[in-house]
């Protein structure tokens, strides 16, 4: 009996999660994942009340690290626990219209509010709810079984981490680092898997990269898009791994006793089979399942949107008021010559924006030529770190990489998509 209801757990719920994260459905028009239609249904039935609730969750997560007393657990914890207060100001400011005419342009304060802070601050929560059921009930430890032999030695990761992909690309970002963070404090990422993951395959969602193809007006060549950042992104996923500083990382794991993946040989669907039927079977109650995975999504939402209001800001207000970015692309410059692509000063520049906020390349090259327009598209995506959101998401968590390291990973990925896409651009076009 207790095997056919770990089968029913296992499909009902397993599906339910998928039907979630990643099979599009079309409501008037839209065609999006069922997460998506929820977000954006809150977000047209209540879009005066949604400034108010971002407000709330910034408040609640500036005061988080004082009330935890985590705020000065090292540096990095004292000076993102005082942005966090900033964050707040900015906010109110924003909310409440007042402040500086700069901050109310459309591409500062209510860039960073309408399209980032409050889409989060939604799908996260949300998302979590969804996640109870993809991750919960077998469906993880029956797909690591199954793509364990691809996933390890081309990434160095557990075949598990395949969700954590998929889930990245169709959903977002966030919840693929929430399920990467859930799994990792369940003792099933060890230290470097996790910033693998964190690092490698926790991409803007698709939605987002169909806004970047529309403001680039490339959307006639979505196909070839989507596919080439596809492909190229994990293509650099499996050469950073074995580079410095995330070869470098700890083969520990987050609990005292971790709990890797096995390795089966023989019989794979089989041994896929009775792995689900165990994670099936010691899965709590669905209402506790929810309970803390929604917890743990809050929580995580109250790290990520001060810090996008402040870091976000202040990589916009570098990116437009200052000469540093146009300093930074002449790291790129080279490179931009070496490929012949048109445009390569304004070329490197995008690529150099990118670390603050992965839309505005897209911003700095939309009247190139169409080369450099779908490689500065492919390359925002494939960077996968920025500062206005992603970066702070990752230090959100409870995975142990550093702002340098975050810094390094974004550059050798930003560099080799660069020198990757480049020539596939000029076949293409």
């Amino acid at each position: 009996m207790n095997g056919k209801v770990s089968a029913y757990k296992f499909f009902i719920f397993s599906f339910l999660g998928i039907f979630a994260f990643f099979i599009p459905i079309t409501i008037e028009g839209n065609s999006t994942i069922i997460l998506d239609h929820i977000v954006n249904a809150i977000k047209a039935g209540m879009p005066s009340l949604l400034p108010f609730y971002a407000l709330l969750v910034i408040l609640l997560g500036s005061l988080y690290p004082f009330v935890s007393r985590t705020w000065n657990k090292d540096g990095v914890s004292i000076a993102f626990s005082f942005l966090k207060i900033i964050g707040f100001f900015v906010a109110v400011m924003l909310v409440f219209h007042i402040g500086p005419a700069w901050l109310f342009e459309k591409d500062m304060g209510p860039f960073l509010l309408d399209k980032l802070v409050i889409p989060v601050g939604l799908l996260v929560p949300i998302g979590s709810v969804f996640l109870a059921l993809l991750t919960g009930y077998g469906l993880l430890e029956f797909i690591g079984v199954l793509v364990r032999p691809i996933m390890r030695p081309i990434w160095k990761t557990p075949g598990r981490s395949a969700v954590d992909a998929v889930a990245s690309f169709v959903g977002s970002y966030s919840i693929g680092l929430l399920i990467t963070n859930r799994v990792f404090k369940e003792g099933k990422y060890t230290i470097k898997e996790a910033c693998i993951i964190a690092t490698g395959f926790s991409t803007v969602s698709t939605p987002f990269m169909i806004v970047v193809a529309k403001t680039l007006d490339i959307m006639p060549y979505w196909n070839q898009y989507f596919w080439t950042t596809l492909v190229i992104t994990f293509i650099v996923t499996a050469i950073t791994v074995r580079i410095r500083p995330l070869s470098r990382k700890s083969d520990t794991y987050y609990t005292e006793k971790g709990d890797p993946e096995p390795e089966y040989k023989d019989e794979l669907l089989k041994s896929a089979w009775n792995e689900g039927m165990k994670g099936a079977h010691g899965a709590p109650s669905l209402l506790v399942n929810i309970t803390q995975n929604f917890k743990d999504g809050f929580v995580m939402t109250m790290g990520i949107l001060p810090s996008i209001m402040s870091i976000g800001l202040l990589g916009l207000v570098l990116a437009k008021y200052t000469p540093l970015f146009d300093i930074i692309g002449y790291a790129f410059y080279p490179f931009a010559l070496l490929v012949q692509i048109p445009e390569p000063m304004l070329a490197s520049k995008a690529l150099s924006v990118g670390i603050a906020e992965m839309f505005l390349p897209a911003l700095v090259v939309a009247s190139a030529p169409l080369v450099t327009k779908f490689v500065i598209a492919v390359v925002s995506v494939s960077s996968v770190l920025f500062f206005s959101a992603s970066i702070p998401c990752i230090l959100s968590t409870e995975i142990p990489i550093s702002i340098p390291q975050l810094i390094i990973v974004w550059f050798q990925r930003t560099l080799l998509t660069f020198l990757l896409v480049t020539p596939i651009a000029f076949l293409l076009f």
